[in-house]
């Protein structure tokens, strides 16, 4: 085994990948705070509706190519380059198609203010296209403390400038300002730390074979984008701005959270399979470790987040937001099942088999976008709700392949889960309890925060839950080679 691939080492590449997107997340989420209780739920709205063309463009700029790299063996600085220079050629053509497409945009929304943000803000996919080459690089030797460096800077000077735009009274702008700096800070950081630089050499033929493999995992990120973004673009045009709005930050605190810590795992996990696609039997191991794992972590969070959900928003958003609630619950529920979607399919890429990777996005995004229409009629929570159902639907149809390409069938990936999920919903009928014998909403959530954890992790011991010990045992290893 490599060193970089061995199990101290990708332990601690897990956890600067973490500490990287706690630490950037984290300060991204203070300043979405600040915005959510200095702007109004329209305005959030309209930043969610740019949100999505971003989004889009970024796909064809970072994806497909980005894995591709990561999948291959022995990648070279030609495979790199070659990359390098077509990811950049793709994010000017598709600023200039956006630049052209904003006025049909903003007048089919009756918002002309989308033409100038929207403009300014897709500068970020020229940006994404040089990151993207960089964090492959990363990924692929396992850097990810440099990543953890460059981001963490990037982040506060960008959340800085943010916020103090949003003081000077910037509004909606404050957000397009520390995303753009955030973007540029971190592309100069990695480029004078990392020894990756582009040779001035193009190989079609390298194009074509990372093509091969990239363009049905690019098919799918479109695929995948485009659903996910369909319900805001949706409820954008059927109902006000402000609904938008509530929907939209009702996903911010399980987002936050769920993305962070799969995508950490994701980081990580996908060189890691990629080095062992020849031995599916370890393959099998590492994806039930990290289906394991992530659940014991992520699953008390949601349970947790559905519960506190009212006093949560009350104190950090205010009271404005209060409709968000359901949206939030509602998303707790869907991104809960994000480790087994993920974990089953990031074996599947480093197997090889993005052909069969592409076939289960067509079919998952039929049978969500089904729900979606048969839920339009209903009005916006039932939009919501098909999303849930959608979700967990989707990691069943996600594990299903691994049945014959790793013998690790769905049925066995239940049971792993169901210890994490039983001592979850414990805690969470222990913590919703404490709502009957508290009255203020400060004390009341940290009150609920704190007997959640005590509680979760009482059960964990008790219980002896085998991801807790793993982790437990997997920390400790790290830390003492460190002293």
């Amino acid at each position: 085994m490599e060193k970089r691939h061995s199990k101290s080492n990708v332990i601690k590449s897990l956890i600067w990948k973490l500490l990287e997107r706690i630490g950037t997340e984290g300060v991204q989420f203070l300043v979405q705070i600040f915005l959510a209780r200095l702007l109004s739920p329209k305005d959030f709205g309209t930043i969610a509706l740019v949100m999505v063309f971003i989004s889009l463009g970024r796909v064809f700029v970072e994806r497909g190519f980005n894995t591709a790299l990561i999948q291959k063996k022995n990648p070279d600085n030609l495979d790199f380059s070659s990359v390098f220079y077509i990811s950049f050629f793709l994010s000017v053509l598709l600023y200039f198609v956006i630049y052209i497409a904003t006025p049909y945009i903003a007048d089919f929304y009756g918002d002309d203010k989308l033409i100038s943000i929207l403009r300014v803000l897709s500068l970020t996919l020229l940006l994404g296209s040089i990151n993207s080459i960089q964090y492959a690089y990363i990924s692929k030797n396992m850097l990810f403390k440099k990543l953890f460096t460059s981001s963490f800077v990037a982040i506060v000077v960008s959340g800085t400038l943010g916020i103090a735009a949003a003081y000077m009274g910037a509004g909606v702008w404050a957000l397009v300002i520390q995303q753009l700096s955030n973007q540029l800070i971190v592309m100069v950081i990695l480029w004078f730390t990392l020894k990756w630089r582009p040779i001035l050499a193009f190989s079609i033929e390298r194009v074509k074979t990372l093509f091969s493999f990239g363009w049905k995992l690019l098919a799918s990120s479109i695929l995948n984008t485009l659903y996910l973004d369909i319900r805001t673009l949706i409820i954008g045009r059927l109902y006000s701005p402000s609904i938008l709005g509530y929907y939209n930050r009702g996903e911010q605190f399980p987002r936050i959270i769920v993305i962070n810590i799969d995508g950490a795992v994701q980081s990580v996990m996908l060189p890691t399979f990629s080095a062992h696609q020849d031995n599916p039997k370890i393959v099998k191991d590492m994806v039930r470790r990290t289906i394991k794992s992530s659940s014991f972590l992520i699953f008390p969070i949601m349970v947790g987040m559905i519960v506190v959900a009212e006093p949560l928003v009350r104190i950090v958003l205010t009271e404005k937001w209060l409709p968000a609630v359901p949206f939030l619950q509602f998303f707790c529920i869907s991104y809960a099942v994000i480790p087994i979607h993920t974990a089953n399919a990031q074996a599947i890429n480093a197997l090889g088999r993005s052909d069969i990777f592409l076939k289960l996005e067509v079919i998952k995004k039929i049978i969500g976008l089904s729900l979606l229409v048969i839920s339009i009629r209903w009005g916006v929570y039932a939009i919501a709700i098909s999303m849930v159902i959608s979700s967990i639907i989707s990691s069943f149809i996600n594990a299903y392949p691994n049945k014959d390409l790793l013998k690790y069938s769905i049925k066995e990936q239940w049971i792993d889960i169901i210890p994490s999920l039983i001592i979850s919903s414990i805690m969470g009928i222990t913590v919703y309890l404490v709502k009957y014998l508290v009255e203020n909403t400060l004390i009341l959530l940290i009150s609920q925060i704190l007997l959640g954890i005590i509680t979760y992790v009482a059960l964990a011991k008790i219980f002896k839950n085998e991801s807790y010990t793993y982790i437990y045992k997997s920390l400790n290893e790290v830390f003492k080679k460190k002293q």
